[in-house]
């Protein structure tokens, strides 16, 4: 009878493993893990000399990643019958059945109104109506309006996914100035190239779900010259934080270096396109984002 017992906690706690990975994975922990750090990067950056608190810091980080994951989480509730039939998304919760839509939607509500909570009462209101506008803008107008609608979905979009220094600058300092607004501006360039280049080796996947991506709607090759004018555009743009003495000579070759790397991956990508390439340039597009604004980061605190 004790073995039973014993085998029946052993099912019972695997299968409460199970679920609490699956919500787990509702939140898109890589996708928020490059949220939360360029939000962080934007408190610090906020503070002209020294530190920011770091109650502040703590409390602003919790929120905003709390906000972010219920975002990812209904993002995936609205599209998990898209998820179902693309080769990168089946393996999702919903999609293999392994919560239901109102596990999900509870879910969302619950860690988003947390955070929110968390911002209002612990960081600032600022912030938490920034947040707030952060979500509504990726689970609705991008999720709902704009991605079965237009092949440029991802630039306007790209909005919400900018947001996260500008959040991080709200945080410490309780407003938006010109140079969180450069930081917005930097991620937002980023996010065409980055994505394109994604939807470049799954475009398949794209026209199956019936989804108006680039790849799809206007061919390979314009994708890739878009990828390639736009990396053109995000090398001129991270150049403005040196412009406008917002950072120093560090930052700058950093930016010029990384910039120019990332241009040698689009420009291969246009002339000599294949999926590994793709693969290779979006994921050298993530560790891009991370040194550039680590670079601003370092900066930053060897100029003072």
């Amino acid at each position: 009878m004790s073995t039973l017992n014993n085998r029946t906690l052993t099912i019972d706690r695997s299968a409460t493993s199970r679920r609490l990975h699956a919500f787990y994975v509702l939140t898109k922990p890589r996708v928020n893990t490059l949220i939360v750090f360029c939000a962080i990067i934007g408190m610090f950056l906020a503070v002209p000399v020294g530190l920011p608190d770091p109650g502040i810091v703590l409390a602003a980080t919790i929120g905003i990643a709390f906000v972010a994951g219920a975002a990812a989480a209904m993002n995936c509730l609205i599209e998990s019958r898209i998820d179902a039939h693309m080769a990168r998304t089946r393996g999702r919760p919903l999609p293999r059945g392994e919560l239901s839509s109102a596990e999900t939607l509870g879910f969302a509500t619950v860690l988003g109104g947390a955070g929110l909570a968390l911002l209002h009462q612990l960081v600032n209101p600022l912030t938490m109506w920034l947040t707030l506008a952060t979500f509504v803008g990726y689970a609705v107008v991008y999720t709902i309006l704009l991605k079965p609608r237009t092949p440029q979905n991802i630039v306007i979009g790209g909005a919400s996914g900018a947001m996260p220094p500008v959040l991080g600058w709200a945080a410490v300092t309780g407003e938006v100035t010109a140079d969180a607004l450069l930081l917005f501006l930097i991620i937002f360039a980023w996010t065409p190239p980055h994505f394109w280049a994604l939807a470049l080796y799954r475009t398949e996947d794209y026209a199956r779900a019936g989804l108006p991506m680039l790849p799809v709607t206007h061919g390979q090759e314009f994708t890739r010259l878009s990828v390639l004018l736009y990396t053109f555009i995000l090398f001129g743009v991270t150049l403005l934080p040196f412009a406008t003495r917002m950072s120093g000579w560090l930052y700058l070759a950093a930016a010029v270096g990384l910039g120019l790397a990332f241009l040698h991956h689009a420009w291969r990508l246009y002339r000599n396109y294949s999926d590994a390439l793709a693969r290779k340039t979006f994921r050298f597009s993530i560790l891009y984002l991370f040194l550039l604004f680590a670079a601003l980061l370092t900066d930053h605190y060897l100029r003072f």
